[in-house]
């Protein structure tokens, strides 16, 4: 049995808050360092950089600020999602961009940046997709479009690097955090809803950070039992 991997230095982005601030959390129990990118000040004590994801040069900067912080990475985690519901025709132009410039395009933009680093130390990508980047649901065209493109993005990047770096699509259900504040009620889970707590989300994504070098967890579906959108 290969040794496995002891966890080193993780950038995580949207790690101010909800998973991304669990798997801050989870990395630096570990014994690891963690370094966040985000729009905003995280909750965890970390080193941080500053970046509006929608902004791909800007999600590239704060992954080479982290770099001159904290050295070079030996996984990078992208959490950071948006989200707005309503129908297409609803959903101003603009919003409904942003979803996407943020959840897709921004993980692509901090992968890429990061990609140098981890081929140098066989080290681990793991995207945060969705159970509705497998299924759809309506009035969620702009979240649906972006966690199907992580889908294919990641599948796509495996088959791209395999035997350089390891690449892991996390699938997270309906978690406790502030993700479903400040949308319609009828947007928002049900008040008998289970949802996970993203502390044991985080310890997953350990698990797949932990993994020996030729070994990867390429999908790992994490949900409530009860999860309405999975299977």
């Amino acid at each position: 049995m290969n040794t496995p991997r002891q966890i080193g230095t993780v950038y995580v982005t949207g790690g101010a808050s909800g998973l991304g601030a669990a798997v801050a959390t989870a990395v630096q129990q570990a014994g690891g360092v963690a370094g966040i990118i985000d729009h905003q000040v995280p909750e965890v004590d970390a080193p941080f950089a500053k970046a509006d994801l929608a902004d791909s040069a800007a999600a590239a900067a704060a992954v080479e600020d982290l770099v001159a912080q904290i050295g070079p990475p030996d996984a990078v985690v992208t959490a950071a999602g948006t989200d707005r519901c309503g129908a297409l025709t609803d959903v101003p132009v603009e919003e409904w961009e942003r979803v996407v410039r943020v959840n897709l395009f921004g993980t692509v933009a901090v992968v890429r940046a990061c990609l140098p680093h981890l081929t140098e130390r066989r080290g681990t990508v793991v995207t945060v997709g969705s159970t509705l980047g497998l299924r759809p649901a309506g009035d969620a065209t702009a979240y649906c479009a972006s966690k199907f493109g992580i889908t294919g993005f990641t599948r796509a990047l495996a088959m791209e690097l395999a035997g350089t770096v390891g690449v892991t699509l996390l699938v997270p259900g309906g978690m406790r955090t502030h993700f479903f504040d400040g949308r319609d009620a009828q947007y928002q889970p049900g008040p008998d809803a289970q949802l996970n707590d993203p502390a044991d989300v985080a310890h997953a994504v350990l698990t797949a950070l932990r993994q020996p070098v030729g070994c990867e967890i390429r999908e790992l579906v994490v949900a409530q039992s009860t999860e309405p959108s999975w299977p």
